[in-house]
């Protein structure tokens, strides 16, 4: 039995450390053949450095070997040696066999590093040189789909599908209808879709997700509870569902389906929103405020869900409860000049008259340009008695709203009877 194959049977009876040194022993006097044979079991074991190290030996010795440094480049982009990768990489030259290959390599590399540009002059070179080769269409395409130049990544997946319709485990169907979809031809990429004979989950969400955009609810509920169908897992399917059932004027579909949702993903703060206009929607209104402080629990600074049970405490005439609400928001972190708006308006229904100015001044800190805010304000400054203060307010919020001319006779009358004192 010959060393190389010797020290693969150890390897097989996991006697690594044996196979290594029996390895490294016989390096120093196999033959240039055996030695590619070293580095290909190194590599296939996982000794990488090891396959670099006698690999580099190797190339200083066929220095004009470009297939050498291809593979040796290959071994440090494994071990994120980056730069001495493009270092070799560069060397190829030109009239190359494997100056294409080098190139693509090249450009995956900048492209890592998000250096686009360059990337890209890379790959249109090659694609000079090589202008029917599909790898370097395919290349082209990921590139710009990943810096989000769809249409132009368009132009290259769809050179590729009349010779393939899968590279390198990519779809290119789904690929070409998500970059329809990125650039607005919703019905476009649903053609594209429906060609694709790929029905994954993850195809068939991205399938329902351009319907939905395409105002095609019908479509979209059909893909995604096929992807339940499938995969009562997956996650994001139940929020865009429940909107889809919503649109489509099915309330009690899309409660139900929030519901189940948050059974799977019980921390999707969406998931208890939507659950929550749901059940107000249905009138189940204590349900409604339970998934929706559920919502502003999991985030307290989720601004929409905290506005939503503002306006419930309102038709309630919960006012305290308004107040309880954002202080305890506020003592999370959560900050909103809204808030301070809103914490004045509920003090003032309860007739905490001086709570209320002062957070109407702190709002105002910020809502200074707010005509709506700067109307009420001024009226409260008067209602407190406070006319030299509101007078100037009302100056701020005409300036905003110059034909508003029943709040405009009315300052002119303020300032009258302040004159008239």
């Amino acid at each position: 039995m010959d060393t190389i194959t010797k020290a693969a049977k150890l390897m097989e009876k996991n006697q690594t450390d044996e196979a290594i040194a029996l390895l490294e022993d016989y390096s120093s006097v196999a033959d240039d053949e055996e030695k590619f044979m070293i580095v290909e079991l190194y590599h296939q074991w996982g000794y990488i450095q090891k396959a670099i190290d006698l690999l580099q030996a190797l190339e200083k010795k066929y220095p004009m070997e470009s297939d050498i440094k291809i593979m040796l480049a290959d071994m440090l982009i494994e071990i994120e040696r980056d730069e001495a990768a493009i270092e070799l990489l560069d060397q190829v030259k030109e009239d190359d066999e494997a100056y294409v290959q080098a190139l693509v390599q090249l450009a995956d590399l900048y492209q890592a590093q998000g250096l686009f540009e360059v990337a890209e002059q890379k790959l249109l070179l090659a694609k000079r040189k090589e202008p029917n080769e599909i790898i370097i269409d395919f290349a082209l395409g990921e590139l710009l789909f990943s810096i989000g130049e769809y249409q132009r990544a368009i132009t290259y997946y769809e050179r590729i599908l009349p010779h393939e319709s899968q590279v390198a485990n990519v779809a290119i169907y789904d690929r070409l209808a998500e970059a329809y979809a990125a650039t607005g031809k919703y019905e476009d990429a649903l053609q594209i879709f429906r060609m694709s004979d790929n029905k994954n989950p993850d195809t068939l969400f991205k399938y329902g997700l351009t319907a939905f955009q395409a105002n095609r609810n019908d479509i979209a509920i059909k893909a995604w509870e096929q992807v339940l169908k499938i995969d009562p897992y997956y996650h994001t399917v139940y929020l865009y569902l429940a909107k889809a059932y919503a649109n489509e004027k099915m309330p009690d579909k899309a409660y139900d389906i929030a519901k189940k949702g948050l059974s799977v993903d019980e921390f999707n703060k969406e998931l208890y929103f939507i659950a929550g206009k749901l059940a107000y929607t249905l009138r189940r209104y204590d349900e409604s405020k339970d998934f929706v402080r559920k919502a502003v629990a999991l985030d307290p600074d989720y601004k929409e869900g905290v506005l939503f049970l503002i306006e419930l405490f309102k038709e309630e005439e919960k006012f305290a409860d308004i107040i309880d609400l954002i202080n305890e928001i506020q003592q999370s972190g959560a900050q909103d000049p809204l808030y301070e708006w809103e914490l004045a308006r509920a003090h003032r229904e309860i007739e905490s008259y001086a709570d209320a100015l002062k957070h109407y001044r702190e709002a105002y800190n910020t809502l200074n340009k707010d005509s709506d805010f700067l109307k009420e304000y001024a009226y409260f400054l008067v209602e407190e008695g406070r006319m030299d203060a509101a007078i100037p307010v009302f100056e701020s919020y005409l300036q905003l709203e110059p034909l508003d001319s029943e709040t405009e006779e009315y300052l002119a009358r303020l300032k009258q009877f302040q004159d008239d004192e």
